[in-house]
């Protein structure tokens, strides 16, 4: 088996990881996490969110963390915007990229956006158009890939046409997300094939929850169909409001780790990424996440 022989990790702890958290976690903390993250040798940054407060008052503080992080040069910031008003807020505070979402479960669609998968793609077409016009890249994200809360499991057929439609609106690139943990190696190869029909593999990324322990295992067979972009989060923070269980990212320390055990280059230094993640950790009041955090940490302490 031939793998990619680099890897690069979108670092998601600080937008997707934290967005769940219900004690609010002040901006010099996230813009500290970042600071780390970045120190660790991590070059995608996801950084916040441009959404209504209401809805998501853990990211109310995005222009102040996006004003406050001194960038690193070759790092990529990114931010979350789930619409025009939301690009609109965030274009001041100059981000390399903006994400958008939608979901292959036409039910999860309209529980989470109140829309159908077609119009949550529409209302996306003028924000791509707006974020080309200014040289911002766009990245799309497509959620419940392999399994729903509402509607089970989701064929591969269903991913294969929202990547034809974001594909159709100028999306450059999408990350095929296990959004609520369920997926297993064979039906997370099925869910990525159909979307490399439409994109090529460096246009494709990997996004996996571990709630059922399986993040590893499909990242493995992400890579074995020669995807090397993949989201993780420090800590192995976060979850996903809409889907009620599902458990964190996987952890970017245990990816690392397996990467690095793989012989795969990532450029992080994994002692820094632990710290980083050990620091949010303790602010939350927790173990971090991460198996490979506890037993480097354990062995530390011995």
């Amino acid at each position: 088996m031939k793998y990619p022989s680099k890897v690069k990790l979108v670092e998601v702890g600080a937008r997707d990881g934290l967005q769940n958290e219900k004690t609010p976690v002040p901006a010099a903390v996230k813009i500290e996490l970042i600071h780390r993250l970045q120190d660790a040798g991590l070059t995608e940054i996801e950084v916040t969110s441009f959404v209504s407060p209401k809805w998501v008052p853990q990211m109310a503080d995005a222009v102040e963390v996006m004003a406050g992080i001194h960038r690193k040069p070759g790092v990529r910031y990114s931010v979350l915007t789930p619409n025009m008003k939301g690009f609109e807020a965030a274009v001041a505070s100059r981000p390399d990229e903006v994400v958008v979402f939608a979901s292959a479960s036409e039910t999860f669609s309209q529980r989470n956006i109140n829309c159908s998968i077609e119009e949550s793609i529409e209302r996306f077409r003028p924000l791509v158009e707006a974020a080309k016009a200014k040289n911002i890249a766009v990245r799309g994200a497509i959620s419940c890939t392999v399994g729903c809360p509402y509607e089970g499991e989701i064929a591969p057929d269903r991913v294969g046409m929202v990547a034809q439609l974001m594909k159709g609106i100028g999306v450059q690139h999408i990350g095929i997300a296990d959004t609520i943990g369920v997926g297993t190696p064979i039906k997370v190869q099925k869910a990525m094939e159909a979307a490399l029909r439409h994109y090529a593999v460096d246009g494709v990324s990997g996004h996996f929850h571990d709630t059922y322990g399986q993040a590893l295992g499909n990242t493995l067979a992400a890579l074995e169909l020669g995807i090397w972009q993949f989201d993780t989060s420090c800590a192995g923070l976060g979850g996903c409001p809409f889907a009620k269980g599902a458990t964190g990212n996987v952890a970017t320390e245990d990816v690392v780790y397996m990467l690095h055990g793989m012989g795969i280059n990532t450029g992080i230094d994994l002692d820094k990424l632990i710290d980083a993640g050990k620091f949010i950790s303790d602010f939350l009041g927790r173990k971090p996440n991460s198996r490979a955090a506890t037993a480097l940490l354990n062995k530390r302490a011995a």
